[in-house]
């Protein structure tokens, strides 16, 4: 039997990248998470990662476990959020009892990405709960069509999810 999936993220809208060539005014790429009220308050964050050579990448094999123990650091793209934090990794917290919530994220203009949204607990030490894995085409400048995510698979593993840098 499958694991449940949270009913997460909803629409990845894929407004653009920003990187060499793109514009320094350019909008970053829009994620909207629902999450199911069922395992709202299990979730203490959520964390973006980029994947260079996305059609290489098994989405299915990328969702068993924390991606920190499948990938090196130097295979994921330097992202930036609205705020201005950047990082091969972006974390998020989590809305207040599931609550929908919008993240931005600004993706480096390229081809061949693999999107991978991990669901975090709450507890402390942070643990892995699931993730979604998402092929990236290509990210260009200005409008990109949208994209709908995959929902995050709960497998949840004990893991350490954060990336060594």
């Amino acid at each position: 039997m499958k694991p449940p999936a949270l009913l997460l993220p909803g629409l990845l809208a894929l407004v653009t990248g920003c990187g060499p060539g793109a514009a320094s005014e350019a909008p970053p790429l829009g994620l909207d998470i629902t999450l199911s009220r069922a395992v709202a308050s299990q979730v203490g964050a959520y964390q973006v990662a980029v994947l260079k050579d996305g059609a290489k990448r098994n989405c299915t094999e990328l969702q068993r476990t924390c991606l920190s123990s499948q990938v090196a650091a130097g295979d994921l793209l330097e992202l930036k959020d609205a705020e201005g934090h950047s990082g091969r990794t972006l974390r998020f917290p989590s809305a207040p009892g599931g609550a929908a919530q919008g993240l931005s994220v600004d993706v480096p203009v390229g081809r061949d990405y693999a999107l991978v949204i991990e669901a975090l607990t709450a507890d402390t030490p942070t643990r892995f709960l699931g993730s979604s894995c998402n092929y990236l085409r290509e990210v260009h400048s200005g409008t990109n069509a949208p994209l709908v995510a995959a929902p995050i698979e709960l497998t949840a593993q004990d893991c350490d999810p954060v990336f060594a840098h």
